[in-house]
């Protein structure tokens, strides 16, 4: 990265979200900042988890906004079990966006007014709008490449038939999200005097500047067919000065004390099922007779405390544990699947949602995982059986080693700085 530039901007940006939807955000803040930019961070957690620490210890201007999302996350992670991705994203919306769009834009408004370029998370349309209106340039951030459209190759679950009818295909995609989305997510477009756009994704979502795709290379094979529009960077990875960190002695005991366990956590969204992936990952270890290490969401089940073969932890940074780890059982979160492969470690994906299937069968096509276990098929016995697959597998392993040697923990934030500032003419 650049130590002096001659033209240092002031860089606002905003995202919204779960804590996979924010780290990465404060791992380009940082490295924005070391290339010599002034940088604000504007942060909205459906989880109302504070990132003002984290921001402080990197010297990140930071605001929360809203300052609470009143959401009742595990009803809502109960009805994923029933619902569809379309169902499950309006209902999301619904609950924690729309109730607080108008903060949001208001918030975006500033951000643009006070910056010379914003970034913001894919999804906000408020940035964009905002940067439209008054005539700055923006850049959205994408951690998923699913519904990037391809030359050759169909969406997601789509069958392949060929090149002409994919494409087909694809537009078939755009018009259900359309359909879904495109007259609620218009409402403050259309009432600020903009035009009507044709389509959710390319109108009202991503930059008409630069779409930074913040995935790693290894996990997109496709990236060639993208539009130029979306630049792949590699994964957005948090420094190790951004979160100190050690194992505490139990910690280290247990670790030393055995074959290398499995690593068993769903993210932010364990909050919201607490009891239910508490009994899943204890039993499953059971079955499968492997230690583990828990990220516990409980309070039977205390941080620094162990039950015969199973040690349970607490919030950490994920990466060091990871690497001491023979598997990492997973959601499928962009930032988790990153962060395992980073460690050399296979996934045993259990997704809630189609975005975290994706990412499930990214590694199972990478050789890094076997297929996705659907979290409402999940039983202790169905996973135990993945685990017993993935702690047999040499191949897998292999695999997860290999990987592990070609996906940098620093480079995509290089890449993701090096493409801002050639997009905003700065060389």
């Amino acid at each position: 990265m650049s130590q002096a530039l001659s033209h240092p901007l002031k860089i606002g940006l905003q995202t919204w979200g779960s804590n996979g939807d924010v780290r990465p955000m404060i791992a380009l803040a940082d490295g924005l900042q070391k290339a010599g930019h002034s940088v604000t961070l504007f942060v909205s957690s459906i989880d109302n988890r504070d990132y003002s620490e984290t921001c402080q210890t990197l010297n990140i201007a930071y605001q929360q906004i809203p300052a609470k999302i009143d959401f009742d996350m595990q009803a809502f992670a109960q009805r994923t079990f029933q619902i569809n991705t379309l169902q499950w994203l309006i209902e999301l919306l619904d609950n924690c966006f729309f109730p607080y769009e108008q903060e949001i834009y208001q918030a975006a408004q500033k951000l643009v007014a006070e910056h010379d370029v914003v970034i913001g998370h894919h999804f906000l349309y408020p940035l964009k709008l905002a940067a439209k209106k008054q005539q700055k340039p923006h850049i959205s951030v994408t951690y998923c490449h699913g519904a990037i459209p391809t030359r050759q190759h169909p969406p997601f679950k789509f069958p392949d038939l060929g090149r002409f009818l994919n494409g087909w295909q694809w537009t078939i995609l755009d018009l259900s999200f359309d359909w879904a989305l495109k007259k609620r997510l218009s409402r403050l477009w259309l009432a600020e005097g903009m035009p009507a756009v044709k389509h959710v994704f390319a109108g009202l979502i991503t930059s008409d500047l630069l779409n930074l795709v913040a995935v790693d290379p290894f996990l997109a094979p496709y990236k060639q067919e993208w539009q130029p529009l979306h630049q792949i960077s590699g994964f957005l990875n948090l420094s190790t000065e951004a979160e100190p960190w050690q194992a505490s002695p139990a910690l280290q005991a247990f670790l030393a004390n055995g074959d290398k366990p499995v690593y068993m956590t769903f993210g932010s969204l364990q909050q919201a099922v607490p009891e239910w992936s508490m009994d899943l990952f204890i039993n499953a270890a059971r079955i499968a007779g492997c230690r583990a290490i828990i990220q516990t969401s409980s309070l039977n089940y205390p941080a620094d405390t162990q039950q015969d073969q199973v040690f349970f932890i607490g919030r950490h940074p994920h990466q060091p544990v990871f690497r001491q780890c023979a598997a990492v059982v997973h959601h499928g979160g962009a930032g988790t699947s990153h962060s395992a492969t980073l460690s050399g470690c296979p996934s045993i994906v259990v997704p809630f949602m189609d975005e975290q299937f994706f990412w499930g069968c990214q590694l199972n096509i990478a050789g890094l995982a076997p297929a996705p276990l659907y979290a409402k098929n999940a039983t202790p016995e169905t996973l135990a059986e993945r685990l017993l697959t993935v702690l047999s597998s040499a191949d897998m392993t292999k695999n997860a080693q290999q990987a592990a040697l070609t996906v940098s923990p620093t480079q995509g934030v290089v890449n993701a700085v090096a493409l801002i500032e050639a997009a905003v003419g700065i060389k």
